[in-house]
């Protein structure tokens, strides 16, 4: 099984070394604009192998699209990563271009690919992608539901002081600081509702610090997060790969589900071999589905920049 990362930044690195370690992939094929830098970052992971006993083949290499032929799965990392002050929507005109020629270049030597959408604004970028591609749309996955509800579940983990996995929760709308829903009312906590554990103030307070999660990482780190946003990926990878089936909320395009048609916006799937299998319809209340269509109309004002990309 073989999978491209575009992109050997911190997020893409992060992805390729994580894929490796755990073999989620036989092949990581690992590519960026800029002269060397994957072959390097491919080199460092390659040398871990030695003492972690991965067996996984990483290689970097330069703008050759080639290298890339026959991937199971693709991810798109590229693009300019967000700098602190800066909203994600402000990467729409930086990063739209670059992610179009990208998924362009891509599906001529891998056709049958699913795509992986990492880029900011997340959801625009996968609207762009399904659109200059004409892709099936079950094949084109934005990752950011994954890394919102972790970020999610280590926020509740922290308020109830127990440990991570034994908390369950999710966030649905979009990957943005404003667009993005916790739902506190569904999160459990070993299959008990978390209210029961938590008050309402610190359930806002957990949902509150959910939103501005990738914002206050910007603030301390100088720069996008890159951890969590790389394991979040190789989770939705292996579920591809393997067929894990595992329900992830991810940003896809709607068909109606939810109220809401012709847009790519964080909803459960349940992802598999074919990329997305099925978008599980939550019983949302109308506290929900209103923040749910304010979300909706808030990527729809952003996806209205894409008009000249697209034409």
């Amino acid at each position: 099984m073989k999978v491209t990362i575009i992109g050997a930044g911190n997020v893409g690195a992060s992805c390729a070394d994580i894929i490796s370690y755990r073999e989620i992939a036989s092949e990581v094929v690992l590519l960026d604009r800029k002269p060397g830098l994957a072959e390097g970052k491919a080199m460092d992971i390659m040398q871990c192998a030695a003492t972690t006993g991965f067996s996984t083949r990483v290689i970097g290499v330069t703008d050759d699209y080639t290298q890339t032929a026959n991937s199971d799965v693709v991810v798109i990392t590229s693009g300019v990563p967000r700098k602190p002050g800066m909203t994600r929507e402000e990467l729409i005109g930086i990063n739209a271009d670059i992610v179009k020629s990208v998924a362009e270049n891509l599906l001529k030597h891998s056709p049958k690919a699913v795509l992986v959408v990492v880029s900011n604004p997340m959801d625009t970028m996968t609207y762009l992608a399904l659109k200059a591609t004409k892709m099936p749309k079950n094949r084109v996955i934005g990752m950011g539901g994954a890394l919102d509800s972790s970020r999610f579940k280590y926020f509740l983990s922290k308020a109830l002081d127990k440990p991570i996995g034994d908390v369950q929760g999710m966030v649905i709308g979009g990957h943005g600081d404003t667009t993005m829903i916790p739902l506190t009312r569904l999160a459990s906590y070993v299959g008990n509702p978390v209210a029961d554990f938590l008050s309402e103030e610190s359930l806002q307070a957990v949902a509150a610090d959910t939103m501005v999660g990738g914002a206050t990482l910007t603030g301390l780190l100088g720069t996008s997060a890159w951890y969590a946003p790389g394991a979040s990926v190789a989770f939705l990878v292996d579920s591809i790969l393997h067929d894990r089936r595992r329900m992830i909320p991810c940003s896809v395009m709607l068909d109606g589900q939810y109220g809401q048609s012709d847009i790519c916006l964080g909803v459960p799937c349940i992802i598999g071999k074919n990329g997305i299998e099925e978008i599980v319809k939550l019983d949302l209340n109308k506290s929900e589905q209103d923040k749910f269509d304010k979300s909706a109309e808030a990527i729809r004002t952003m996806n209205l920049d894409l008009r000249n990309i697209l034409e």
